[in-house]
């Protein structure tokens, strides 16, 4: 078999590449390292540098790789900062996932798999359940929403069989420690590298679950295996919310490096969001996932290797009305 994987030098992405090849796959992995890097790509894949938005390149892809799947990763996942940057969320994870979706249904895929979000829920109440009405609110959640609702016509239409997963606060090794505007985890392990402060929207009283990658990523990989996954939406991720404030204090205490935390204003963001999880468990035969605590501690050797990355600006902000503060920071 052989799979195309967008966003294969990326976080998850690379964790998806990785264990498609222990599955004896043949993978190709697309990536602009706008927020990758090669040294995420896993050796064996065959690496691309491209992006989802040049469509010319994508038909030249697909016509010479002649792929039997395609893992659909690649996005700019920072659902706060997307209200800024309106054109650029809609350009990169909107119409670049169409692009992908007109070559799928050119070439016969035999399955998309795509990552949406737990943002398509919006401000419900928790836990979510993949029968509830998304209602997102923020434009990284309207976008993802779009593509789910383009793969479900583009199966009617066309016979495109898919795979959506919704993760959620998906943490780990290979997680972008210096994106300043996403992944809150690698956010707080770079500033107690630095000596800073941990920065906290509000008090700290939202809740997210918090979700290891080793308990994301092989489910993803092997979805096309299974036949009750075609065409299905999942949520999948850990069970057990915590505080943003729980969580830094968690690694604080994993990185054993003194830390305080930065109350900042708080932000437009969803309060509470969790999800349910037993739709994925039964047909994917969840084990127990590994816990907050321990997901941290394997997270911070790598982190710690890696050491501190330099935290960079989006420099094409479209809108700067009511852009936090700490965004503009140096």
């Amino acid at each position: 078999m052989k799979s195309l994987v967008t966003g294969g030098a990326g976080f998850i992405g690379a964790h998806v590449a990785q264990e498609l090849l222990n599955m004896g796959h043949q993978v190709v992995v697309l990536d602009d390292l706008s927020g990758g890097f090669m040294e995420n790509v896993p050796r064996g894949a065959r690496f691309v540098q491209g992006t989802i938005t040049d469509h010319e390149l994508l038909a030249r892809l697909f016509a010479e790789e002649q792929f039997d799947y395609v893992y659909h990763l690649a996005a700019y996942a920072a659902e706060g900062l997307s209200h800024f940057i309106k054109r650029f969320n809609y350009n990169n994870n909107l119409i670049g996932s169409v692009n992908l979706i007109n070559e799928s249904i050119k070439h016969k895929i035999k399955c998309f798999v795509f990552t949406s979000s737990i943002a398509v829920y919006g401000a419900g109440d928790p836990p979510m359940h993949e029968g509830q009405i998304p209602v997102p609110e923020d434009p990284y959640g309207i976008a993802k929403l779009a593509v789910e609702q383009e793969l479900r016509v583009s199966h009617e239409m066309f016979g495109l069989d898919y795979v959506i997963f919704r993760p959620h606060n998906v943490y780990g090794e290979f997680q972008n420690l210096g994106d300043r505007y996403r992944n809150v985890v690698g956010i707080f392990m770079n500033q107690l590298m630095q000596g800073k402060p941990l920065s906290v929207f509000g008090d700290g009283s939202q809740t997210r679950a918090f979700s290891y990658i080793g308990d994301v990523a092989p489910h993803i990989a092997r979805s096309v295996t299974i036949p009750e996954a075609r065409n299905q939406v999942f949520n999948i991720g850990a069970d057990k919310e915590y505080s943003v404030k729980e969580l830094a204090e968690t690694v604080i205490s994993a990185m054993d490096i003194p830390g305080e935390l930065r109350f900042l204003p708080p932000r437009n963001e969803v309060v509470h969001a969790y999800a349910d999880h037993s739709k994925a468990r039964r047909v994917f035969g969840f084990g127990s996932a590994i816990s907050l605590e321990e997901g941290i501690r394997k997270m911070t050797g790598w982190a710690k290797q890696a050491g501190i990355r330099k935290s960079s600006k989006f420099e094409n902000i479209e809108i700067t009305e009511k852009l936090p503060a700490v965004w503009l920071e140096d």
